[in-house]
């Protein structure tokens, strides 16, 4: 084997002439020869999707569905607290009714319904079991969280208006905060971000 032959790929590289590129390498300032080098060109710059987050979606939750949330508890408090007192004036009032030796209080004790009081106890209870699984959903739920907490807000505002209008009234702002903070865009985004 020689390393005069022209067609040996083992063999001695022919001499270039000088000031003429050599095959493979053209020179920087020679006209057609890329400026950034060799390999594929750089990417374009990724876009960030609409709000300026990754992902799509808030990290960390919004201050307004935060807010939402510990409404939620209060309301749940607020509700331990009334079916407590329901069921408790119910239980007196059932145990007076039995009890007593004065027509007069007894003919009083016997127009109290004792069974729509323990009624409303048991309601208590379930709107605020209903209260409390919202709050726990808040951080994992998606969509059907915040419509499931539209409704409550919307149902406990009208509950706060009708029935119980006196002691309702915390229930009815309550209600109506609930509503609006998880229906805005801040509430949309948060509960349709993507989970990963």
């Amino acid at each position: 084997m020689s390393f005069g032959d022209p067609n040996n790929p083992y063999g001695q590289p022919p001499q270039q002439q000088p000031g003429t590129p050599g095959y493979g390498y053209p020179q920087q300032g020679q006209p057609g020869a890329p400026q950034q080098g060799y390999g594929y060109p750089s990417a374009p710059p990724v876009q960030q999707p609409y709000g300026g987050q990754y992902g799509g979606g808030p990290t960390t939750m919004p201050s307004t569905v935060n807010a939402a949330r510990v409404m939620l508890w209060v309301i749940v408090g607020l509700q331990v607290l009334g079916a407590l007192l329901y069921g408790i004036g119910a239980a007196a009032v059932s145990a007076a009714k039995d009890s007593t030796d004065d027509p007069e209080l007894a003919r009083v004790l016997g127009d109290m319904p004792v069974g729509l009081m323990w009624a409303i106890a048991v309601f208590a209870i379930a709107w605020l079991v209903y209260a409390a699984m919202l709050a726990v959903k808040f951080k994992t739920g998606g969509n059907g969280v915040r419509v499931a907490a539209l409704v409550f807000g919307i149902i406990t505002a009208i509950l706060g208006i009708y029935p119980f209008l006196i002691i309702g009234v915390v229930h009815l702002v309550l209600g109506i905060l609930i509503a609006v903070f998880v229906g805005n865009a801040n509430g949309r985004a948060w509960f349709n971000r993507p989970r990963y």
